[in-house]
């Protein structure tokens, strides 16, 4: 099926997974990619070597476009980014951050941009940028999505910009596909759908869990990791989620946080006089980690916290990523030009 995301990418689907710390791997990234959409390679939780190494093994497993995700808030973005634009990555997806710089440095050998954005103030910033795509994350999403859902937020913005607008958060099926496509979006991005394929590393446990659980089991709050985001519903995370650090707490969690993310640990404290917010996100997400990362590789939710989406209560079995994707694209052309007539 042909879009304007798909000729722009090369991509034989419009169809993207996103990039999901701990889960967005080489082999989950290669495995999208082969059948026959894009692939995004997390770097958030990744130092410069192993983006060097993550980025080739990637190309070992596949021939087909792939992109990046660099969270341009997290300590070691610059390092990261500047590996992947090195190996000329094809597309760079960044967040949490002005990307002017990256826009430029990616354009220079052909790649393309993609900005994660969750209002039409971002995204016509990151049009003005020279961003050539937007994805438009709602408040549906896993991780740090928006406060409008996505059934408000997307036409909303497509009728702000003029690139071409990725759908992202609440889509797991078909159905999915083809309401996107009829909010005006020219591609779906789908993270917790495709974190419970087979490719996928995240632990069985929470993939069992996902798929016992439904839509209303998730808790949206922006005092864990320092932003908005949402998470699996477990006692833990309705403890952990019900009110920020104090500034005290804020102040130990950086410490460790600095030693942890080898920083300079006086530059560190020092911060929190000069730039407190900036600290204390870095302390939230210096405290997180463990837990992020408890639920993800070891499937334990007593001590960890899961990031998903509202869309757990649409997916319910295990698959391969090959399967999920002819799920997701069977007949989906001649099903979009039915829908399509009728809403024109």
């Amino acid at each position: 099926m042909k879009t304007a995301i798909t000729q722009l990418f090369n991509l034989q689907y419009p169809i993207i997974l996103t990039g999901m710390s701990w889960i967005s791997t080489p082999e989950l990234v290669a495995a999208v990619s082969n059948a026959g959409g894009l692939g995004i390679l997390a770097l958030g939780p990744l130092s410069a070597e192993q983006t060097r190494a993550a980025i080739l093994r990637v190309r070992e497993l596949t021939n087909k476009p792939f992109g990046v995700n660099c969270a341009l808030l997290m300590p070691t973005a610059k390092e990261t980014a500047e590996v992947a634009l090195e190996l000329h990555v094809p597309v760079i997806n960044f967040s949490l951050g002005k990307g002017d710089w990256l826009i430029k440095r990616c354009h220079a050998y052909g790649g393309k941009v993609i900005a994660t954005v969750t209002t039409a103030k971002h995204a016509l910033a990151a049009q003005q940028q020279g961003a050539d795509a937007v994805m438009v994350t709602g408040h549906e999403a896993a991780a740090h999505g928006g406060e409008v859902t996505s059934l408000v937020l997307i036409p909303a913005i497509v009728d702000t910009v003029k690139i071409p607008v990725i759908a992202c958060g609440g889509f797991a099926d078909q159905r999915g596909v083809l309401a996107a496509l009829a909010l005006g979006a020219e591609a779906v991005a789908m993270g917790s759908r495709f974190a419970t394929v087979q490719e996928s590393p995240l632990h069985d446990n929470i993939k069992q869990k996902v798929i016992a659980k439904d839509q209303h089991d998730t808790i949206f709050s922006p005092h864990f990791d320092g932003l908005p985001a949402r998470y699996m519903k477990t006692p833990l995370a309705a403890k952990l989620t019900r009110k920020p650090v104090n500034f005290v707490v804020a102040a130990w969690q950086a410490l460790f946080a600095a030693i942890a993310l080898k920083l300079p640990v006086w530059k560190v404290m020092a911060g929190l006089l000069v730039e407190p917010q900036k600290i204390r996100l870095l302390a939230s997400f210096g405290a997180a980690t463990p837990r992020l990362k408890a639920a993800t590789e070891q499937g334990d939710l007593e001590r960890g916290m899961q990031f998903i989406g509202q869309s757990q209560g649409l997916i319910h079995d295990v698959c391969s990523a090959e399967e999920m994707m002819q799920r997701l694209v069977q007949n989906l052309e001649v099903k979009w030009q039915a829908v399509a007539e009728k809403i024109q």
